[in-house]
């Protein structure tokens, strides 16, 4: 078996986005593998821990991959003031006489976002609405080379770290098999500090909101990065709970085209014919979603990496470029229309460097300083007695199920097959248990077997 069938059977998926299974990723011929331990998000504290605890893990996956694939290198970025990081990976790359490099950056947001980190790294810009392997690079974090040594040990992907942070009495990196509710990871953290919160999965800027009542019925998936309890009422809950009705109308009223949205753009300074602010005025113009497949300028909504930095750093008036974007590319996916590169290789702005948004001020201007400065190294292991596993945790076909009701499983057993005809994961059970129930999710109750 070579090393992308160990890794599928090991139902590995990217998990410093959106989940894109692994051995397809890594299909194909590269210059660069760039294993992406940026961790921007503020309040993340999970691949910090990774690369001090398994920094010879990951510095050999690195070297086992980019041997096995022919890569000719090798490089862990990171930032620079990850002292402790980098001291780790440093001590294993010299012990293990590896092949591989450490990239150390400058600390702004997003500075994990793969287009800017192979920019950062290699000095060539991805095509508008393109990928890293069009300019010879693939980017994998460093959770993920985690799972892919595991994977080698013949380990699959059954549990994830994630941050849990907040308003919470213990933040904490929590161990939990794919499948523990929220509530139960909540409780790990030693519970709220307070009723009156709402909850983000994944990091504070890109993450989605889950209302408190639905803590037991939202459960950890293979990309889950983090659970963050903030103060209901905050800033950052009003901005992601405004209505489109509304967005749509605030814009049309409020935006004074002072192009601060464009100028901090991480993706137009990199080139990409992206200008948030010509996108807001077409939108007080009157344009609206339905316009978006015969404009041009709304149809560059397309590529945003909806990062958050236009409204939660750059916007004085406080609107929603980054959530008016997203609506039109639901619009653009819709008509089904793609966005095409054309013309000349992109020109990176000749101020990016100094419009680069400081990670310290986004998470200071997005309301988040009183968590910022939490140093979260303790980790616990979370070992429910009931885990709720989803079929679709993953881009492309959600998986298959192999198991019936009343089955038992045992921990590490596949559960759920790839499907066939485009991109898919196999899912393998967390626990030791009998099987429940078989539909969307795939219900496991723990047993003694």
């Amino acid at each position: 078996m070579d090393i992308l069938e160990q890794i599928a059977k090991a139902g590995v998926v990217g998990m410093g986005g959106a989940g894109f299974p692994t051995h397809l990723k890594l299909r194909g011929t590269f210059e660069c593998l760039i294993v992406n331990g940026a961790e921007c998000e503020p309040l993340l504290w999970n691949d910090k821990y990774l690369m001090r605890t398994r920094a010879e893990d990951i510095v050999r996956a690195a070297q086992l991959l980019s041997d096995e694939l022919k890569i000719p290198r090798a490089v862990i970025a990171l930032k620079a003031h990850y002292v402790d990081e980098v001291r780790a990976l440093r001590d294993a790359i010299r012990s293990a006489n590896a092949r591989v490099e450490l990239f150390e950056m400058d600390s702004f947001y997003p500075a994990g976002d793969e287009q800017t980190l192979v920019y950062e790294v290699t000095g060539r810009v991805v095509p508008p609405a393109g990928l890293p392997s069009q300019v010879g690079c693939v980017v994998d974090n460093v959770a993920t080379l985690c799972a892919v040594m595991d994977a080698m040990r013949g380990v699959p992907l059954t549990r994830r770290l994630l941050t849990v942070t907040g308003e919470v009495v213990h933040p904490v990196i929590v161990d939990a098999p794919v499948g523990t509710s929220f509530e139960e990871c909540i409780s790990l953290a030693g519970g709220l500090k307070r009723r009156d919160v709402f909850l983000i999965s994944g990091g504070p800027m890109m993450g989605r909101t889950v209302p408190l009542d639905q803590a037991g019925n939202t459960y950890v998936t293979k990309t889950t990065s983090g659970i963050i309890a903030l103060p209901a009422g905050s800033g950052l809950e009003a901005r992601r709970s405004i209505e489109p009705k509304r967005m749509l109308a605030r814009a049309r009223s409020a935006c004074i085209q002072c192009s601060y949205c464009t100028q901090l753009c991480p993706r137009h300074l990199l080139g990409h014919p992206l200008e948030p602010h010509r996108i807001m005025r077409r939108m007080a113009a009157g344009a609206s979603l339905q316009d978006a497949p015969d404009d041009a300028v709304l149809r560059t909504a397309q590529l945003c990496c909806e990062c958050g930095v236009c409204e939660e750093y750059a916007c004085p008036m406080g609107l929603n470029p980054r959530k008016i974007n997203g609506l039109l590319k639901q619009a653009l996916a819709q008509s089904g229309m793609r966005y095409k590169s054309e013309g000349a290789p992109c020109e990176p702005s000749p101020y990016r460097d100094v419009r680069k948004a400081p990670s310290e001020r986004v998470a200071m201007r997005a309301g988040l300083w009183d968590y910022a400065d939490i140093e979260i190294t303790d980790m616990v292991r979370a070992e429910p007695a009931r885990t709720v596993v989803p079929l679709r945790m993953h881009i492309g076909r959600p998986a298959v199920p192999v198991v019936a009701v009343g089955d038992l499983v045992r921990e590490g057993g596949m559960i759920a097959a790839a499907a066939e005809g485009g991109p898919s994961a196999c899912i393998c059970a967390g626990l030791s248990g009998r099987v429940t129930a078989v539909g969307e999710n795939i219900v496991i109750e723990r047993e003694r077997m």
